[in-house]
């Protein structure tokens, strides 16, 4: 990815965050994410992500996983490889809806994953 595709990935992080209502508690420097809810005392919950900065396709498509957990919600799935499966397609059905193709290293972290959940 281009220094030129930096500020759209830019106003991907600001729609995904608004649309989803998440929150970056931080940025990371390596290539995994955290998803988490907390529910405050007076019955709000914040929805908070850790991810890296979408600078290329991988990070991108780990950041849109972790947003993923909370567009799917955590519940909806009993077992975790599922909904590991389930955000992991949503995360590259919306890379493709924002006409960005997920390339080999998007797909190995995909099949890593996957085998990581199953097993």
């Amino acid at each position: 990815m281009t220094d030129s595709m930096r500020q759209p990935l830019s106003i991907i992080v600001k729609q995904m965050t608004a649309r989803h209502r998440v929150r970056v508690k931080r940025w990371r420097r390596n290539m995994s994410g955290c998803a988490w809810s907390v529910v405050l005392a007076n019955g709000r919950q914040i929805n908070w992500i850790e991810s890296p900065f979408p600078k290329t396709p991988i990070s991108l498509a780990i950041f849109l996983h972790e947003v993923g957990h909370h567009a799917i919600g955590f519940e909806t799935y009993k077992r975790r490889c599922e909904e590991e499966y389930h955000v992991w397609m949503w995360a590259l059905k919306t890379m493709r809806t924002l006409g960005i193709e997920p390339d080999d290293r998007v797909h190995r972290r995909f099949d890593l994953s996957m085998r990581y959940a199953v097993s």
